[in-house]
């Protein structure tokens, strides 16, 4: 296991560090790091600039914009950027259809949509999980009819993250209704969300935001040549995206961030006793505590890191998503507390109650998300059982 870097590592690290400091605008990590909300102009606006220094998609083949780095230099490039409070590259073009592309796409469907993909001239929703079908999608009953040179799409979608924002779709839908597997008969489609037929629903979240949607598809008429890969193979094509999902999902970095502002604003709250509440022993003993757990991850994370250098999956990436969903939500627990009865107001301009703790609330009520999505807990429990213990 290597815990120190080399230094050709540390010089890497460095220079990652000075650029994500220094060419991302300060406004817009600023927002990140306290947790508000970015709009889609600079969500892309910090994409774009990622891509244009070729910092958007390393884990792309060297061709179509990727980095033929090592994993620990991946792991850095991750890290700094999380710990820079720098919006990471969206996720549904650079870790889910983007790969899927590169890997399963023909010459001329890699040509027509790499390139926007990585720069985020196209944005990308996914359309995997249904009203019946969400945690088994093998079950899926939206459809895909041929129908001479396109596919006629009916059905419906649901959790669609962003889809409000986006241009186009990635989709899994049923093609072959008699295959004697439920999973051999789904295809990998690609389509624009403009298209006629298609209506986009959003769902208000118990914080109080938009961030998913539900999609309906009613006769929508899709060109055949925007089907990935092979009729039928959607998949094998789906697993390989799902295991991309999970790369960098620990978060450490993140949860570093969000302990940082967690004790910043406990050094501006009084106790009980008179003194600020990071004064406060209980109080300092349950952060010093977080601190440790988030250490053993993180290096828990570098092991994982220094075992994969042959490329092969480590089941205890299982580990990592568990137990980086547990402290992320662990340190939005950490802010409502400190907020404690002003976090109860949100958005109120006429009380008496900071902004950061009005934000406090949803934001923690946001994060129930974390355990559910990538692969539930109990999933990861299981694979941890089988897997690592042989249970």
């Amino acid at each position: 296991m290597k815990i120190s870097l080399s230094p050709d590592e540390i010089a890497f690290r460095d220079e990652l560090r000075r650029f994500y400091r220094t060419e991302i605008p300060a406004e817009i990590r600023e927002r990140v790091r306290y947790g508000r909300e970015l709009s889609k102009e600079q969500i892309v606006t910090a994409n774009k600039i990622l891509n244009d220094h070729g910092l958007a998609v390393p884990n792309w083949p060297v061709e179509w914009g990727g980095k033929d780095w090592t994993p620990m230099q991946r792991h850095i490039w991750q890290d700094e950027m999380q710990l820079a409070s720098v919006p990471e590259p969206l996720t549904f073009n650079a870790q889910m259809v983007g790969p899927v592309i590169a890997q399963f796409g023909s010459q001329e469907i890699k040509e027509r949509f790499l390139p926007p993909t990585a720069a985020l001239d196209i944005w990308w929703c996914q359309g995997f999980s249904e009203p019946d079908a969400g945690s088994d999608l093998a079950s899926l009953r939206t459809t895909a009819v041929r129908d001479g040179d396109s596919y006629i799409v009916n059905g419906q979608k649901i959790w669609t993250t962003l889809g409000q924002y986006a241009d186009w779709i990635f989709c899994l839908v049923r093609t072959d209704p008699n295959a004697p597997k439920k999973q051999a008969g789904i295809s990998f489609l690609l389509f624009d969300v403009k298209s006629s037929g298609v209506t986009m629903r959003p769902i208000k979240l118990i914080d109080g935001g938009y961030e998913v949607n539900e999609v309906f598809f009613e006769n929508v008429r899709v060109p055949a040549d925007q089907l990935v890969g092979e009729e039928n193979m959607g998949w094998t094509y789906a697993k390989f995206l799902l295991g991309n999902e999970r790369t960098g999902i620990t978060g450490v970095g993140r949860t570093k961030v969000k302990i940082g502002v967690a004790k910043e604003y406990a050094r501006q709250t009084r106790s009980g006793a008179g003194t600020t509440l990071l004064e406060d022993p209980l109080f300092a003993a349950r952060v010093a505590e977080l601190e440790n757990e988030l250490l053993a991850l993180e290096l828990t994370q570098l092991r994982v890191v220094s075992n994969s250098e042959e490329g092969k999956p480590n089941p205890a990436s299982s580990v990592l998503k568990l137990r980086g969903s547990e402290l992320q939500q662990a340190a939005t627990e950490l802010l409502l507390d400190i907020a404690g009865p002003d976090a109860l107001p949100v958005d109120a301009e006429d009380i008496a109650s900071p902004e950061w703790a009005q934000h406090s609330g949803p934001g923690y009520l946001n994060y129930r998300k974390t355990t559910i999505y990538g692969g539930s807990s109990e999933v990861q429990r299981s694979i941890i059982s089988s897997t690592i213990l042989g249970l």
